[in-house]
């Protein structure tokens, strides 16, 4: 790529990538706890500071519903990661071993990513020592170029992120990836330069370059998207926790700017509101100037009612709408006494819509990247990668034990184990049944034959 078609490509882009990113970082402002409400313009802000404020008290108090919802999701679909089975057991703990350590925490991070940025990448590549590494990308970096016909395949992407040289001063680095090659840019201001990034061997010399032949096979980067239309999840809930905020932020308002009881002072013959709090305290009585009869001269009481019970029912019904429509379970609205397993399905039915939907797009990423591990590891291109998802969430323990001791005879060991509330690792809980049914097995066959009676030989001294 000629520095020129790469700064075309940059001015083509790059607007695009702007808008992306401002929209994703408002969901992260929210998963962070800094709704719009923390922003909120007042008189003061707008430099009206020496007007007089008929309201002082300005609290910008913000829920972190987003944050609940994004972690129930996450907690829900990924506390137990999805296991993979290419059919050959050998290649599954290659799999493993590539995947690492890090697994869970990584693919808990897509998820969070996902949620907010409506889709999250993974980048992988292969390390000097010639072994598969990958991780999670922020979503903010990645602009991605697909296919214009209906497969929409990944064609390339471009990567944008800043940096610091040895000098301290700051880049922004473009990396253009397609399925052969990568190449680096950096631009500060108005320089747009290319990054001797890799180091190339000409003529047995090693080069700067900023180009590298990654021979991946692939554009090293996979999509999850968080559903369908890869939108964020606070799309669906972001005017009702602005509203929710702000009803309750007013609500403390009303409290600290309104008294229980206001006195209302007719003709008071004082000097100031100082002087009058002096004598009502001192001398329990107050001086007022009379100016003749049907004079209403004196010191009356005026007190304002806070409509609670209105706010009350809107602060409710905001927050159902909120766990509805964000399809989220809410805990205040739960009641777990004595409840079956039936009805608690029932109360995780909007988590089950949305984590069905996002279980659907990740198992595409998922299944390119296990297919990229057996590739770039030597292993045989797998027919199929069963995937094997687990759901976190609370449930009735006795009466998934009281069905599964009932399945007995009708579904087999394995399945059983599968379900049983008690068994996390199904595997070695067969393994452990069958030790203990072997130990059993030896130690009746112990007890038959101290009951056996030896041969009569006919000899003395014989067996």
């Amino acid at each position: 790529m000629e520095l020129e078609e790469a700064r075309r490509l940059v001015t083509k882009y790059e607007s695009a990538m702007t808008a992306a990113a401002a929209h994703m970082e408002v969901a992260y402002r929210y998963y962070a706890g800094q709704n719009d409400i923390k922003f909120r313009r007042t008189r003061v802000d707008c430099g009206e500071e020496g007007k007089s404020l008929l309201r002082r008290a300005d609290n910008r108090i913000a829920f972190n519903f987003h944050a609940l919802l994004v972690d129930q999701k996450a907690s829900y679909l990924f506390t137990a990661p999805p296991v993979f089975d290419v059919g050959n057991e050998s290649a599954n703990k290659k799999i493993r071993a590539a995947l690492g350590g890090a697994y869970g925490r990584k693919i808990k991070n897509l998820c969070v990513d996902a949620s907010n940025a409506g889709v999250s990448w993974v980048h992988y590549w292969k390390d000097d020592s010639g072994n598969f590494q990958w991780m999670p990308v922020p979503a903010v970096q990645v602009y991605p170029i697909f296919t214009d016909d209906l497969q929409a395949d990944l064609s390339a992407v471009m990567r944008c992120y800043r940096t610091l040289d040895d000098d301290g001063k700051e880049w922004k680095i473009y990396e253009f990836w397609n399925d052969t090659e990568t190449e680096v840019y950096r631009q500060k201001d108005d320089v747009f330069l290319p990054f001797d990034r890799f180091s190339m061997l000409l003529d047995g010399v090693a080069t700067p370059a900023n180009v590298y032949r990654h021979g991946l096979g692939a554009v090293p980067f996979i999509p999850f998207f968080n559903n369908g239309q890869s939108r964020s999840d606070l799309d669906r809930v972001k005017d009702l926790i602005d509203a929710y905020d702000k009803t309750f932020s007013g609500f403390v308002d009303d409290l600290e700017d309104i008294q229980e009881v206001i006195l209302v002072l007719t003709n008071y013959g004082g000097t100031d509101t100082k002087h009058f709090l002096d004598d009502l305290k001192y001398y329990k009585t107050i001086q007022v100037d009379s100016t003749g009869d049907g004079d209403r001269s004196g010191v009356s009481t005026l007190t304002i009612d806070i409509p609670v019970e209105a706010r009350d029912k809107l602060l409710d019904l905001t927050r159902k709408a909120i766990f509805d429509m964000g399809q989220g379970v809410d805990p205040q609205q739960q009641s777990f006494d004595r409840t079956s397993g039936e009805a608690m399905k029932f109360m995780y039915s909007l988590l089950e819509l949305k984590a069905g939907l996002m279980e659907t797009e990740f198992r595409l990423g998922l299944d390119t990247l296990i297919r990229a591990i057996c590739r770039l590891s030597g292993l045989a291109e797998p027919e199929t990668v069963i995937q094997t998802w687990t759901r976190t969430a609370i449930r009735n323990d006795s009466e998934l034990a009281d069905m599964c001791s009932k399945a007995v005879g009708v579904l087999s060991t394995k399945t059983i184990l599968k379900n049983h509330p008690f068994v996390d690792d199904p595997e070695a809980e067969e393994k452990e049944i069958r030790k203990e049914k072997a130990a059993a097995e030896d130690e009746a066959d112990t007890y038959r034959k101290s009951f056996k009676k030896a041969p009569d030989t006919g000899e003395e001294g014989g067996e």
